[in-house]
């Protein structure tokens, strides 16, 4: 089971190795299903979910020994690192050298561990209206989801967020779709988190 389901288990980094495979699976499947599978999208981090401030201090550790921590910031309210890793994490054909790490806020989340990734479509799009339209062209078939339409699929229906994540620091619009199904979750922006992190020491 991906689910994290006991204490000591959201404390082992060796638990978040062991579920990496089949995150990666469902992952891919997903993605295949978005249509997304071959559009060489860069994938720029992926994301951990933790519901206590343990956890994430625990697995903070775990992951500065692995890499360094380049962004600790304020985001909706709560403290989000960005660890880059010393060694990629593969992912498919995807070699993702970042993991965001948020501490915990007022949700609870119902599974602790791997949550989802995040592709960039590089765009100059300042908004999610933009970067839908170019999301769009590049993928036709997403457009009815794009547009709120409901896939009629066997399976969990995939649900559509627009937002605008940013931290305190942060000048660079980074407009964000995310596509969820299930337990499954993928997000696309049009700049990477080391650029989104960069924005935060450029001049106004």
């Amino acid at each position: 089971m991906s689910t994290i389901t006991t204490e000591a288990a959201v404390f082992s980094y060796a638990t978040l190795e062991q579920t990496w495979p089949e995150f990666e699976a469902k992952i891919l499947t997903f993605l295949g299903r978005l249509g997304l599978a071959d559009k060489a999208l860069h994938c720029d981090h992926v994301a951990l979910r933790v519901n206590s401030i343990a956890a994430a201090d625990a697995l903070k550790q775990a992951f500065s020994a692995r890499g360094r921590i380049i962004s600790d910031n304020q985001i909706n309210g709560r403290t989000i690192l960005i660890i880059e890793l010393d060694k990629p994490l593969i992912l498919g054909s995807f070699s993702i050298d970042c993991v965001e790490l948020p501490y915990p806020g007022d949700t609870l989340y119902p599974q602790e561990g791997w949550e989802h990734i995040e592709l960039v479509l590089p765009s100059t799009a300042l908004d999610c209206d933009g970067l839908s339209q170019e999301l769009a062209q590049l993928s036709p078939s997403l457009l009815p989801l794009l547009q709120g339409q409901t896939a009629s699929l066997t399976e969990a229906p995939i649900k559509v967020k627009f937002s605008s994540p940013k931290g305190d620091k942060e000048r660079l619009a980074n407009p964000t779709i995310a596509f969820k199904q299930a337990d499954v979750c993928i997000k696309i922006h049009p700049h990477s988190i080391k650029a989104v992190i960069a924005s935060e020491h450029a001049e106004m």
